[in-house]
């Protein structure tokens, strides 16, 4: 007997409040690597209304040194204003009736040096009481990688497809010509019929994208009929596969009738709120880490990318149709206490058998990750939107690249 299941996924635009604030994390974070790859960055970022909040540790070692003294505050290293600034514009909040405008926002700055007690648990040195003189995870916790023969990218449907939804959105917002009433807010959801395991066709699209008011002599119901039409028609019938899309396939647009406030004036935002957007859409597991703001020796960012790649290239060996990895850290040690492999019934082989293949082929030190994958550079504001998994057309984004699948195939044999 066939199974059938309707599995959801979500997506967020870049202007939704927590992505603001994603953004504005990972372009400082890539600021501080743009100077000095070594940097050490765990930055967090609040807004609402005309408000941006920003906290946590960084350290630049070319420039914060000794002879500079600890206590120096970030904005003499980096300028946060003008990088909180540019990355607001880049959003889009440049309309001249936003309460959130990238030129008239109030910036707090709370960024500090990091603390030398994360930092001697964290730095590949030999140091009085420490077992290891290889670099150790920046904290405790647990990562998963997953990945799925069901799209083009090893990723999710739901998820993509969401994805999908939101980046065609910008696209035409950015580009200014089709649809000048867009605003930079929005949010996508996909709802999948899965038949045996398989995605089939897709039930319903929830697509919720701010706009400006109306026009004088024009209704509220009047413009949402023409969102509407033009959500379905420009990006829905776009950019979602044909075959999924049925008779029967339900579109809400903006279902609460108009969305004129938006963004950080709507609602607040905080880094890392969108952690299930960032990874599989709730498809595959996640350990409860962020990862914007976060420089490669924080193992919820580096080793989750680890993760994903490891994942990645044992679907694209043929050895599972699905496979998720899970594996552990304890801060500062080098090596993770505990790696778990899981094909939910779809492997060739045996799990054990892969996990073998993934340990002789794959190493999971920090260190190791950081080199293996090339994650010192200014690249993650790249990641920040549409998800850190499936953007295979980027070759700064290594970790979906499947360039060990031929060895895991080699190791099982």
């Amino acid at each position: 007997m066939s199974r059938s299941y309707i599995f959801s996924s979500e997506s967020v635009g870049e202007g939704h409040p927590d992505k603001v604030a994603d953004t504005i994390s990972d372009a400082i974070l890539d600021a501080c690597l743009a100077i000095d790859l070594k940097s050490r960055v765990a930055c967090e970022t609040f807004v609402k209304s005309n408000v941006v909040v920003v906290g946590g540790e960084i350290t630049i070692p070319k420039l914060q040194n000794k002879k500079l003294g600890t206590t120096k505050p970030i904005d003499e290293v980096i300028n946060v204003g003008q990088i909180i600034r540019n990355a607001v514009r880049g959003i889009g909040y440049t309309n001249a009736d936003d309460v959130f405008h990238a030129d008239q926002i109030f910036i707090n700055n709370y960024l500090t040096i990091q603390s030398p007690d994360i930092a001697q648990g964290v730095d590949a040195a030999e140091a009085e009481g420490k077992k290891h003189a290889e670099q150790g995870a920046g904290d405790q916790g647990i990562m998963f990688g997953y990945a799925c023969d069901e799209t083009p990218e090893l990723m999710p449907a739901p998820i993509m497809f969401a994805h999908r939804l939101g980046r065609e959105l910008t696209r035409i917002r950015k580009a200014g010509k089709l649809a000048k009433w867009l605003r930079p807010d929005a949010k996508s959801q996909v709802s999948v019929e899965y038949v045996d395991g398989k995605p089939t066709r897709i039930v319903n699209v929830v697509i919720s994208t701010q706009h400006e008011a109306p026009a004088p002599g024009v209704t509220d119901k009047e413009q949402h009929a023409m969102i509407e039409k033009f959500c379905i028609e420009q990006v829905i019938k776009k950019v979602l596969p044909k075959n999924m899309l049925t008779k029967e396939t339900e579109c809400l647009i903006n279902p609460t009738g108009k969305f004129v406030v938006g963004g950080p004036q709507g609602d607040s935002g905080l880094t890392g709120r969108k952690i299930i957007v960032d990874s599989y859409g709730g498809m595959g597991r996640h350990g409860g880490g962020a990862f914007s703001g976060k420089d490669p020796s924080k193992v919820d960012r580096s080793a989750a990318y680890m993760g994903r790649w490891v994942a990645k290239n044992v679907v694209a060996a043929g050895l599972a149709a699905k496979c998720e990895v899970q594996f552990a850290y304890a801060i500062g040690h080098p090596l993770p206490v505990s790696v778990h492999i899981d094909t939910f019934g779809t492997g060739t082989i045996s799990d054990d058998k892969i996990l073998d293949a993934v340990l002789a082929v794959f190493s999971f030190k920090p260190a190791d990750i950081v080199k293996q994958l090339n994650l010192l550079r200014p690249i993650y504001s790249k990641t920040t939107n549409y998800g850190h998994f499936g953007k295979i057309n980027d070759p700064d984004i290594t970790w979906e690249i499947t360039n060990k699948a031929e060895a895991l195939k080699k190791a099982v044999k």
